[in-house]
């Protein structure tokens, strides 16, 4: 009798460095970019927990006639700013919202969809986006009440991960949160099945189980970032590293 070959599960007791996203390839294609960042509004809604984060975290900040800055690092297709601005609005919070990415494709998109968005909220804050890196605004003395991030540590290795540790912590007044994915193989199994009906024609799948093999687990988290850094749960698979205006905001974490 013979077998039919079965593909092997991947290793997630340790993080896949070597993998990358097939979005990050300059040359992928660029209709199944556009696919991917049309649908990761739906995604995050479902998956990434921002409007409890938004909730617990960034409302209560909110002072009366005084604007909020928040800064959205890695703010790809623009999901999260947007959402942040829609539910600032319904609250009654001023808050002025700027996303940062290098990528230009990813700042293309932004702008274009959230231009259209802006059209059918004219009563809403649009949040604006540059083609930056954090350490371009370190440099430039910029700061912001709050900074966040949203699936973007998995995307860094080690190294770069306590750079920009170092960066959001220069740039933020008051409070940091990145919010990204945990590594382990039940969010691995649940997500390669729960998200076939969004995946056809985009990135969705594929980058999705890469980014959770990259991910990194809370104890990796945790000495990567150093003392004043708390790693949190977020939403279903997610985790949130967090550091307050009550803590120390201007010592550099430890190499």
């Amino acid at each position: 009798m013979s077998s039919v070959p079965t593909r092997a599960r991947p290793d997630l007791s340790r993080r896949d460095h070597e993998l990358r996203e097939l979005m990050d390839d300059p040359g992928c294609d660029l209709a199944a970019l556009h696919r991917t960042y049309a649908r990761f509004d739906l995604v995050n809604q479902l998956l990434s927990g921002w409007a409890a984060t938004y909730r617990r975290r960034i409302r209560p900040l909110a002072e009366p006639g005084r604007p909020l800055d928040v800064l959205d690092v890695g703010s790809g297709g623009g999901d999260v700013a947007r959402s942040l601005a829609r539910w600032a609005h319904r609250d009654g919070v001023e808050l002025r919202i700027t996303g940062i990415d290098p990528d230009a494709r990813a700042l293309a998109w932004a702008a274009g969809r959230t231009a259209r968005w802006a059209a059918r909220h004219p009563e809403v804050t649009p949040p604006v986006f540059r083609r930056a890196a954090s350490g371009e605004l370190v440099a430039a003395g910029e700061t912001f009440d709050v900074v966040i991030s949203n699936h973007l540590l998995h995307h860094l290795d080690p190294d770069a991960v306590v750079a920009f540790v170092r960066d959001s912590q220069r740039l933020s007044r008051r409070l940091v949160v990145h919010n990204d994915l945990v590594r382990s193989a039940a969010a691995y199994r649940l997500y390669a099945v729960g998200v076939l009906p969004l995946a056809p024609g985009s990135f969705l799948r594929t980058d999705g189980l890469r980014s959770l093999r990259r991910a990194y687990v809370p104890a990796e988290l945790r000495e990567l970032a150093g003392p004043g850094w708390q790693v949190l749960p977020g939403s279903f698979a997610h985790q949130q590293l967090i550091r307050s205006r009550s803590l120390a905001l201007h010592t550099d974490p430890p190499r």
